[in-house]
Parts: C-alpha cells; sequence; structure tokens
C-alpha cells in the first residue's frame, strides 16, 4: 500500500506565508493611521490659521449689543504680534508711523477706526505727522462702517495694525519698530446705556486697556507724550453751569463714566510715579460726517427717513433735555492743539526723571441746544416730518443737560469752536445721504408753487437759474439744490 502524501512542509509553508500576511497587513495599518494622523493634523492647523484671519478673534466674553450684533474681545490663542509680523508688516508700520515734514509727529492713534480717530488721522497725516493706527474694529456698531473710514485712511497711507490694547506683545512690538513721539489714546468701549447690558467690556476696555498701553509707554525710550479721550460724562450728577475743569467730577451717573473717571486718575498715577506726560480730553457730544450710529442725531436721522417713530427724552420734571454739540472739526482742532503743546514726558526706563506735565480740558461747543430743536432741524434738513414720542428719561446713566466751558483749553492752545448745530448737522446730512445712497424726495417748492425738486440734505435759497443765468428771485422763485 502506497503511503500518505507528506503534507506537513505544505501546511508550515503556508503558515509562514499567513504569518507574513499579517505582520505586513499590520505594518500597513500602522503606517496608514500614521498617515492619517498627519493628515488631521495639518488639516486642523489649514483651518486654525483660516479662521484666525478670516473671523473675529475668539473670546469668552462676547455679548450680543442692543442692535443685534455681537462684542468679540481679542483672544490670545493667536497673538497679534504673531499674525501680524513679516517683512512686509514691519515696513508698513514704519511708512505710516515716518513723518513728512521737519520735526513732524510720530503718533500712535488709538481707535483710528473710529469716528474722531479717524478724522484725527487724516488732519495729522494731511499737515505731514507720520500716523500709525491701532483698532480691533470690534462689533458694537456697525463694522462695515469702521471698515469704511479704514480704506479712506489707506488712500491717504495711513496704516491701521488690527489688535487690541490688552495686547501687551503687540503694543510692545509696535514701540520696539518705531520711537512714537506721541499717543493719541481714542480707543475706548463708548456709549453709556450699553454698559447696563455689558459692563464687563468698559472695565477691559477703559480701565485695563488704558492700563495696558501707559504700561508700555512708560517703559518706552523714549517715553510718548500722551493726550487722551475723557468724556464730558464725568461731570455726572454737577448741577453747575457750564461745567468747568475745577468742578465736582466724583459723582458719576454711569458705569461709562466711572471708567473714564478712574481713567483720569489713573493718569495722574502714571504721571506721578513714571513721568509720563498725560493729557486728558473731556469730549461734548461729538457728531459730524463718518458719525457714530449709536449717537441720537444718527439713528434719529435713519428712523426719520425709514418713517419710524423716535424716542425725544424729557426730565421727570418735565424739562427738555439738552446738549452740548460739538461738531467733529472743532474736535480736531482741539486734540491737534493739545499734541501740538504737550510736553516731553521726563521718564526714562520705567523712572521718573523730573516733574512731568499733566492736564485736563473741556472740548465743547458752548452752546446747548435742546434734543427737540435737533429734531427741528433735521426735520427741515430731511424735509420729514419726524414722529415723535415723548417720553420720560429713563435711568440708565444719561444725564440731563451739558454745557461746556473752554476757556481754559482757549487760554493754553486757543481752542475756539465755530461750527453751530445747523451748519453741522448740514454737513452730516449730506454726507449720510450719499454715503448710505437715500434717493432725493420730489418736494417743489416756488414760494407756494411747484417749481423744482428738493434733494434731501439741502436748505433752501436764492440760485439762479440754469438756462438764462438770471436770478430766479425776480421771477418769486425760490430754488433748492444741494449746497
Amino acid at each position: 500500500m502506497a503511503s500518505p502524501p507528506d503534507t506537513s512542509k505544505t501546511t508550515k509553508l503556508e503558515r509562514y506565508n499567513s504569518y507574513i500576511k499579517r505582520v505586513n497587513s499590520t505594518k500597513l495599518l500602522a503606517a496608514s493611521s500614521k498617515l492619517l494622523f498627519r493628515v488631521t493634523l495639518l488639516v486642523a492647523l489649514i483651518l486654525i490659521f483660516f479662521f484666525a484671519f478670516n473671523y473675529p478673534p475668539l473670546s469668552d466674553n462676547s455679548v450680543v449689543t442692543p442692535n443685534g450684533h455681537k462684542v468679540h474681545t481679542t483672544s490670545h490663542l493667536l497673538s497679534s504680534a504673531f499674525y501680524g509680523s513679516g517683512a512686509n508688516w514691519e515696513k508698513e508700520v514704519r511708512r505710516s508711523s515716518t513723518p513728512r515734514r521737519a520735526n513732524g509727529f510720530s503718533v500712535l492713534v488709538t481707535g483710528a477706526g473710529g469716528f474722531v480717530g479717524t478724522h484725527c488721522s487724516l488732519a495729522l497725516k494731511k499737515r505731514g505727522d507720520g500716523v500709525l493706527g491701532l483698532d480691533n474694529f470690534n462689533s458694537y456698531y456697525d463694522p462695515s462702517l469702521k471698515r469704511a473710514r479704514q480704506k479712506v485712511l489707506k488712500q491717504h497711507e495711513i496704516f491701521i495694525v488690527e489688535g487690541d490694547l490688552n495686547d501687551g506683545e503687540l503694543l510692545a512690538k509696535l514701540f520696539d519698530i518705531v520711537p512714537f513721539t506721541h499717543i493719541l489714546h481714542l480707543a475706548a468701549q463708548a456709549g453709556v446705556r450699553y454698559a447696563m447690558e455689558n459692563p464687563q467690556s468698559y472695565v477691559r476696555s477703559n480701565i485695563a486697556g488704558f492700563v495696558n498701553l501707559l504700561e508700555i509707554a512708560k517703559n518706552a525710550d523714549p517715553q510718548p507724550a500722551i493726550v487722551w479721550a475723557s468724556s464730558s460724562s464725568v461731570y455726572g450728577l454737577n448741577t453747575e453751569n457750564p461745567f468747568s475743569e475745577s468742578h465736582r467730577t466724583d459723582q458719576p451717573a454711569s458705569l461709562y463714566a466711572a471708567t473714564k473717571k478712574a481713567g483720569e486718575e489713573i493718569a495722574h498715577t502714571y504721571n506721578h510715579i513714571y513721568g509720563l506726560s498725560i493729557t486728558g480730553l473731556r469730549f461734548f457730544t461729538v457728531y459730524g460726517p463718518w458719525g457714530r450710529p449709536d449717537m441720537a442725531y444718527f439713528f434719529f436721522t435713519k428712523d426719520i427717513l425709514q418713517g419710524k417713530p423716535i424716542n425725544v427724552y424729557q426730565t421727570h420734571d418735565n424739562k427738555e433735555v439738552a446738549r452740548d454739540f460739538t461738531f467733529i472739526d472743532d474736535v480736531v482742532k482741539g486734540c491737534l492743539g493739545a499734541l501740538d503743546t504737550a510736553e516731553k514726558s521726563t521718564g526714562k526706563g520705567g523712572k521718573k526723571r523730573g516733574p512731568a506735565q499733566l492736564r485736563i480740558y473741556n472740548l465743547g461747543n458752548t452752546s446747548p441746544v435742546t434734543v427737540g430743536k435737533l429734531v427741528s432741524i433735521l426735520e427741515s434738513l430731511l424735509n420729514v416730518k419726524a414722529k415723535k414720542h415723548v417720553i420720560k428719561m429713563p435711568r440708565n446713566g444719561d444725564v440731563p443737560y451739558t454745557h461746556a466751558n473752554v476757556s481754559l483749553a482757549y487760554k493754553d492752545f486757543g481752542y475756539k469752536p465755530t461750527t453751530d448745530l445747523s451748519t453741522g448737522l448740514r454737513k452730516f446730512v449730506k454726507w449720510y445721504v450719499s454715503y448710505y445712497g437715500i434717493q432725493p424726495r420730489s418736494i417743489i417748492v416756488v414760494d407756494g408753487a411747484i417749481v423744482s425738486r428738493r434733494v434731501v440734505g439741502c436748505s433752501c435759497r436764492i440760485k439762479k437759474t440754469a438756462s438764462r443765468g438770471t436770478s430766479a428771485a425776480k421771477n418769486g422763485f425760490r430754488y433748492c439744490c444741494i449746497i
């Protein structure tokens, strides 16, 4: 009988091949896992950089504003100094901050994308000073308006660094690159009423941010002279009129006012200990083109044109609320006057070498106007009757009356406001209808007869007719056009 075939070798070979396959499969799986991990990590990093560059900084303190926007504060997950780096970035910083006139200033303007910041930056650049802006472009009000201002500044070769006052690394880097002679500190969390909804934002910006800026300035070599924006709100419950710098300011009526008053005391401390030259400016209700949408004159204009009712406040004893409305051009002159007369700081290396200048001034118009009168002027300019809803002033921190005494600013740097409310609002309305593309309304004016179309933002006065060049007044006409 034939013996069965020997299969042991075949079995061993099959087992060996199976083992080799398992080993190779394991190696392939391990290699695939490593590759997948690396690809996932790379994709994650790409996404992080994408969102860091293209979206607002992350914040644990995002709060929705009354107009539905979220306010973001800067996250230090990705420092501004990190993503704002490189040779081209530094070149832009240096170019923008270099003065073009002999003995010109090199000014860091914080809040340069804001209302007052934009106008002051343009004025400084126009006369030949170097200007570098700093702004975090938060969403307290429509960021697109801030971006539009940024475009205007860019057209005039003014660069804005996008960053936050609380980013000490970024501020230190800017001072390493540029030996600033002056700081015009206008960045702040504005608004009296919003403080009741998001109080922490006022502490972060108006107190912590200011301290952070002063910390950097005290260690700079040379130390810059500082001009900064306080507020007429610090007068709070003061009843003496007109408001003078010597009046008491220890009764703030709002958290916003309290943070500005705290800023004045902090300024005194850094002046006393470190020799920083510091000038505070108490602004009185600044208005004008490129203004803030949260201000009454701005949203009144918007609501009147849209046919919406507006709330006009009265005091609880039935008196009209009044403000010392100050046109932006006058405020800019005051800011530049304060910069021009600011003395040099006296410290070095964080140590005071001698007494340093410390000043505070009112910048107002000296002519309070009631809110009712403001509405009447807007009605005339817009040629629309407002739907007024007169109500009692809520207890939200607003004060019923402001009136500036500016004699000290006039004495020290010639500050003298020249723009009345009617003139200033005409300029604002002309800008507003242009910026928002408002179409003119068909209103014909000829001493009672139909003659021409009145354009929003215009006032009627005698003009020559386009056809014959003769005065329309001879025919008893009044002709309306943009002026």
